[in-house]
């Protein structure tokens, strides 16, 4: 391996060790499985407790730590799956495959001997040595790195190295040792110079394995040059002592080139399970945050995998639990089953979708709260194709409600663009008759004249309200947001309120208003909520009785990043078919009401990320009209006195 291989390996290898690991379930999906329902090949790799990363190269184990979760390589398949999913490194393999080799060798050694003995071939004394001290010391390698860490590659690069020493050069030594002290065996003892020369060019520099090589010719060479001088024939002991020393160059060639070929692919696969982790955090960032639910469901009935927005749709209210779970057995699902088993029969499904109604509450009063009408698009995992069975398809999933609101949303964006600049020409006009009927009322005596000027100042006064509504809500510079104390603002608009309207606030009185104890901060202009909560509390003292407790308020802080402000009456319950059109402007039941009152509550608190709803509550209590806000709760910079409630 080149210098510029080894200066990238080390590159990714400290990119590596610089990310923190990630969960083993980034996917959005999983591993779909017609065997298992729930569980994924990340799971059956972390009750192995196999590694979620190893390093780009078999030179780099013990620079790399390793993760303690297991990695996401669902994504891969063949080799480069088997080389990431397995809990060492190539290193690691390679070495602990070799220290096996010498445990056997060693083994095979000792028996040699044995059955040559049982055969009358008894081996010198030393010979019988120096392969039971091999022996032992290849076996105890074998057994203690069950109870240590691994070699690095590091410990391999120098050859003063324990590692080195304990493996390559007892080899080198002891081998050499067998062929020089039985030169005569029945046993070919130069076979084994294969063994250190194969693991250097596989776990060494390529100048350490060519010098592993050498070191081996040279003594095959010394070898046979001191058989010579013995008498023996010289030059064919030369000879085949140079041969075996080619053939150890070859072999070491040839296992370097192995090894970085291996270092390669496992980079590459490496590379491909970063890619495709990275892939599957972006889809379960979009997917998840989908304001579409979506469900990716089998033949079977049973969910795979399921987004917060799909598990919303699934539930009256709240959220239901997370996938795999079936969708067979829950009757408020059942219209959503039938409609699964018909595409998957069809093998085809409309482009623009079906509407599925799940039938929540049969026994619900309230028609709308008890049902949800869905569009349902079905798109299948596969091409549609001859003799091809689908196992899973994926379903999206909108409310008809949200779909029916943004159309009426363009809608209504239009035409409130529309009336903005009506309302501004009306400005100039009504401005110049207010004050040519102010002028005329100076010189008028008679009480009829009076009358009518009476007249045409008031409606002139009512079109400048309406003007001044239309003009608060048209698109226009962003308001500065702020953080406010909504405790303590709620309460000084139920106090003024309160007297303004004439109405007895406390305990026995009309309005009956429950606050936190503490200060509660809000991303809300101070106007602006004063505005909503004065609409709120004008519609509901004009529809509910003058009975004690007739309204009730309740500010609640839900948790540290949501207010819950809530309104309730007892007037008359809203009728199903006039809730859809509650907050859309120009829309009354008065006849002298302009439509504002709630389209501007609502446009308002979406400047500031608030939602503002209406929801009729269950018989039996007393209150059930109720509107209700959303806003977002922020740290308030100091605290703030707020004001007592008048009781």
């Amino acid at each position: 391996m080149n210098r510029a291989e080894r200066s990238f390996e080390r590159r990714s290898a400290d990119r590596r060790r610089s990310r923190r690991p990630a969960a083993a379930d980034e996917s959005f999906f999983g591993a779909f499985s017609s065997e298992g329902d729930t569980q994924s090949r990340d799971d059956e790799l972390a009750r192995h407790g196999a590694s979620a990363t190893e390093p780009a190269s078999p030179h780099e184990a013990a620079a790399t730590p390793k993760p303690d979760k297991p990695a996401d390589s669902r994504f891969l398949s063949g080799t480069a799956a088997r080389v990431v999913e397995s809990g060492q490194t190539a290193f690691e393999r390679i070495y602990r495959a070799f220290i096996a080799a010498r445990a056997a060798l060693g083994a095979a050694l000792v028996a040699a001997m044995a059955v040559g003995g049982l055969f009358g071939l008894r081996p010198n004394l030393a010979v019988t040595l120096l392969s039971v001290t091999y022996a032992a010391l290849a076996i105890g390698m074998w057994v203690l790195p069950r109870y240590r860490r691994p070699a690095a590659f590091a410990a391999l690069t120098h050859l003063r190295s324990r590692q080195w020493l304990a493996t390559i050069g007892v080899d080198l030594l002891c081998f050499t040792a067998l062929h020089v002290l039985a030169p005569g065996s029945s046993l070919n003892y130069v076979a084994l110079l294969v063994l250190p020369v194969l693991m250097a060019g596989m776990l060494t520099p390529r100048t350490m394995a060519l010098a592993t090589a050498a070191a081996v010719t040279l003594a095959l060479l010394g070898s046979a040059w001191l058989t010579g001088v013995a008498g023996a024939e010289g030059t064919l002991q030369m000879t085949q002592a140079g041969l075996a020393g080619a053939g150890s160059f070859v072999i070491t060639v040839l296992a370097n080139e192995l090894a970085g070929r291996l270092a390669r692919e496992e980079l590459s696969a490496r590379g491909s399970l970063e890619m495709a982790r990275q892939q599957a955090q972006l889809n379960r960032l979009v997917i998840e945050e989908m304001q579409d639910g979506v469900l990716v469901v089998d033949r079977r009935g049973r969910v795979r995998a399921a987004n917060p927005a799909a598990r919303r749709l699934l539930a009256p209210s709240g959220m239901s639990r997370p996938a795999p779970f079936q969708l067979r057995g829950v009757q408020a699902w059942d219209a959503l089953v039938k409609a699964v088993e018909r595409a998957f029969t069809e093998a085809a499904w409309p482009e623009s979708g079906r509407d599925v109604v799940l039938q929540f509450d049969t026994a619900a009063t309230n028609a709308r709260a008890a049902q949800r009408t869905l569009r349902v698009r079905v798109r299948f995992t596969r091409k549609r194709e001859p003799k091809v069975i689908e196992e899973f398809c994926v379903l999206f999933l909108e409310d008809v409600r949200n779909m029916q609101a943004r159309s009426r949303q363009e809608k209504l964006a239009a035409m409130g663009r529309v009336s903005a600049g009506i309302a501004h020409e009306i400005r100039n006009p009504l401005a110049a008759i207010s004050q040519a009927n102010a002028l005329l009322s100076e010189d008028a005596t008679d009480p009829g004249q009076r009358q009518l000027m009476r007249m045409v100042s008031e409606n002139v006064a009512r079109l400048k309200r309406i003007v001044d509504d239309v003009m608060e809500v048209a698109p226009g510079v962003a308001p500065d947001v702020g953080v406010i104390d909504a405790t303590a603002l709620v309460a000084a608009v139920c106090n003024e309120w309160a007297r303004a309207a004439g109405v007895a606030l406390g305990e026995g009185g009309v309005l009956q208003v429950e606050l936190p104890g503490e200060p509660v901060g809000v991303l809300f202009d101070a106007e602006h909520l004063r505005r909503v909560l004065v609409n709120l509390l004008d519609n509901a003292h004009r529809h509910a009785s003058k009975a004690p407790g007739a309204i009730r308020l309740r500010l609640d802080s839900r948790h540290a990043s949501q207010a819950f402000l809530s309104l309730a009456s007892d007037g008359a319950p809203i009728p199903p078919e006039v809730e859809p059109y509650l907050f859309e402007p120009f829309f009354s039941t008065r006849s002298r009401g302009t439509g504002l009152g709630l389209y501007i509550c609502r446009e308002l608190c979406q400047r500031y990320g608030a939602t503002i709803d209406y929801r009729l509550r269950a018989i039996g209590e007393g209150q059930r009209n109720e509107f209700y806000v959303d806003m977002q709760r922020r740290e308030l910079g100091t605290a703030e006195a707020r004001p007592l409630l008048n009781s």
